[in-house]
């Protein structure tokens, strides 16, 4: 097992469609957002999604997650999506993930997130290939 900090963070701005009738972000369009900043973590670590599953048989998946809604996110926020690596471990890596304001850094939402590797086929565990584990514990 090994423990990294680097953080990643993402800009985002809410649009009309992330919202319910009152302007106020829906509770399931946040973890789009996460989803969105995790795979643009990747993407900065040299891996994108479709190339890992056709080149390496692999994909990520989210396991399980925690997540607080701390304070709501509303139409035209910019917001700030961070990723912060957790506990890697040989099929697995947890990740802290934060949407805040933009403008103040207020946080509005905090998840805990285990994602694991898994064979593209027939998505049982698999160990995070050497060159990719290496990447991400970075």
């Amino acid at each position: 097992m090994s423990k990294s900090a680097a953080e990643f963070s993402w800009p985002a701005r809410v649009y009309w469609e992330d919202t319910d009738g009152g302007g106020v972000v829906y509770h399931a369009n946040y973890l789009k957002f996460l989803e969105r900043a995790r795979t643009e973590w990747l993407r900065a670590k040299g891996f994108e999604q479709r190339a890992l599953m056709l080149g390496t048989q692999m994909v990520f998946a989210v396991y399980s997650m925690q997540i607080q809604f701390l304070k709501p996110a509303r139409l035209d926020d910019a917001l700030r999506i961070s990723a912060t690596m957790g506990v890697c471990r040989r099929a697995s890596f947890t990740m802290t993930q934060v949407i805040s304001h933009e403008r103040d850094g207020t946080e509005l939402c905090r998840a805990e997130v285990e994602i694991a590797c898994l064979d593209a086929e027939t998505f049982r565990p698999i160990p995070i290939p050497a060159q990719v584990l290496t990447e991400i514990q970075r």
